[in-house]
């Protein structure tokens, strides 16, 4: 008895947002608009696959500008102003955004130097083995040779 409770809640949920359309490049912009542009109340996630109130808003409003004949760049115009430029997947280039640019580049550039730093560091310090078993007397050597070939019975410090 309580699943018929469930089911118009279960249909509800699985409605979807149809839009009808003037035309087929309205319906091709007004997609673009909800793939490209990011949910403000959703961690990276773009307006067509949120369902946050604010997400649906965003989709009605742009619905409504689309129809309204305005161009692409008053709408993104216009919802830059009213959330910044947070709701773009690709922001501008400008002095508040340009930790976004550049920060993935200057990761990767100082990954790549310490990298580098590491193995010349590992190269310059003589700990590879080889260098280390060139460098050992003949007494210090057959000692390790003993070590090496010893049960583990012998040498409980193994």
């Amino acid at each position: 008895m309580g699943w018929l409770l469930v089911l118009p809640w279960s249909a509800a949920q699985g409605a979807v947002d149809i839009r009808e359309f003037d035309s087929e490049t309205d319906r091709q912009r007004y997609q673009s608009f909800i793939d490209e542009l990011r949910c403000p109340k959703c961690q990276n996630q773009n307006l067509a696959g949120s369902d946050s109130p604010i997400a649906k808003d965003l989709r009605d409003q742009v619905y409504r500008m689309i129809k309204e004949g305005r161009a692409d760049k008053e709408i993104t115009d216009f919802l830059v102003e009213r959330y910044g430029d947070y709701v773009l997947y690709r922001p501008p280039l400008k002095a508040a955004t340009l930790a976004l640019w550049l920060g993935p580049v200057v990761v990767l550039l100082l990954g790549i130097i310490i990298l580098i730093w590491v193995v010349r560091q590992r190269r310059s310090s003589g700990l590879a083995p080889t260098e280390t078993a060139k460098n050992l007397t003949d007494a210090e050597r057959s000692e390790l040779d003993r070590l090496l070939n010893s049960s583990d019975d012998e040498n409980p410090e193994r």
